[in-house]
């Protein structure tokens, strides 16, 4: 199922590189940290569902690269800029081989289920 975005004639030309630059920097260190982590989480201070998940991977030893930006009080039009791209509501954002798998009960599922474990047993897939 796709998600449904505006085409670029759906917005006007005016308007245009404003949408396609807004915080364009925060999507690209994000988009560069999945090249080259395996798993990245993208949190926000003083969000127990980043700790969390960042916990749940601590304690086996799993590596990953965290990312924050700031907390409840700033920098939320950055933190929306990554809603906005990958279509996630909530923080943390977690991404495996590049995929976003959702938040902190997504990955303990894919931890409970050892879908997690055989994934990064396996070389990692580029598409």
């Amino acid at each position: 199922m796709a998600r449904q975005i505006l085409q670029e004639q759906q917005i006007h030309p005016a308007i245009r590189q404003m949408v396609s630059s807004h915080f364009r920097d925060t999507v690209e260190d994000v988009k560069n940290a999945t090249d080259e982590h395996r798993i990245v989480i993208v949190g926000m201070s003083g969000n127990p569902f980043v700790s969390k998940a960042r916990q749940i991977l601590h304690d086996r030893n799993i590596s990953y690269k965290y990312l924050e930006y700031a907390g409840y009080f700033s920098q939320w039009r950055r933190r929306n800029s990554l809603k906005m791209w990958t279509g996630w509501p909530t923080f943390p954002m977690i991404f495996v081989d590049g995929v976003l798998i959702g938040g902190y009960q997504d990955l303990q599922s894919l931890i409970n289920s050892a879908e997690l474990i055989g994934q990064l047993a396996s070389e990692r897939r580029y598409d």
